[in-house]
């Protein structure tokens, strides 16, 4: 079995869910804030999910597919969030999502994570890029994938649909050589 890792940050942990997390999930990814700000996160957010989705983590990794850890406060070990990158490995390109609970939010732990993770993605995970897309009407993940060092790409126009809505897709992206160079 592939462990998922355990990546250190200054004031946060970048660490596999347990299913202890699962309460926690719950209530953060169960705000209707959270949900309607992200593409896949369903509201209500109905009991097993969280634990249906924390039992599949492992899974995932070990086949290659994405690496999604609890984004957790360092100091006080209490999950605050999650950040994923999903792997396209024919073309050795990741791409990252994550979401934070509201409470959390406004504090830099979204960034400091992607980060963390973004750095894995390149140094350890050796991907050649990594992308990542947010909804038009949520600028301010495009300020986190700004401060990632990731560029603008463009926006698919009304590229998705959420609870009956038509929702425009903004994509940013990070090759490795410019990751390095920022180092």
């Amino acid at each position: 079995m592939k462990a998922l890792p355990i990546i250190p940050l200054d004031r946060l942990l970048l660490r596999p869910f347990c299913l202890d997390d699962a309460k926690a999930v719950q209530e953060l990814a169960g705000d209707p804030y959270i949900a309607d700000m992200t593409l896949y996160i369903p509201h209500p957010y109905e009991d097993g999910i969280a634990e249906n989705w924390i039992a599949s983590h492992q899974d995932q990794f070990e086949q290659g597919r994405s690496l999604e850890l609890a984004i957790v406060h360092k100091e006080g070990q209490y999950v605050i969030g999650a950040i994923c990158i999903a792997f396209h490995q024919p073309f050795d390109h990741g791409e990252l999502a994550y979401w934070i609970g509201k409470p959390y939010s406004n504090l830099g732990y979204c960034t400091e994570a992607a980060k963390g993770i973004v750095r894995y993605a390149f140094e350890e995970i050796r991907l050649n890029r990594v992308f990542a897309r947010h909804f038009g009407r949520n600028p301010a993940s495009g300020k986190v994938m700004a401060k990632v060092g990731m560029k603008y790409e463009g926006t698919l126009r009304q590229h998705a649909k959420k609870q009956g809505k038509y929702e425009d897709l903004v994509y940013y992206g990070l090759l490795k050589e410019e990751y390095l160079s920022m180092k």
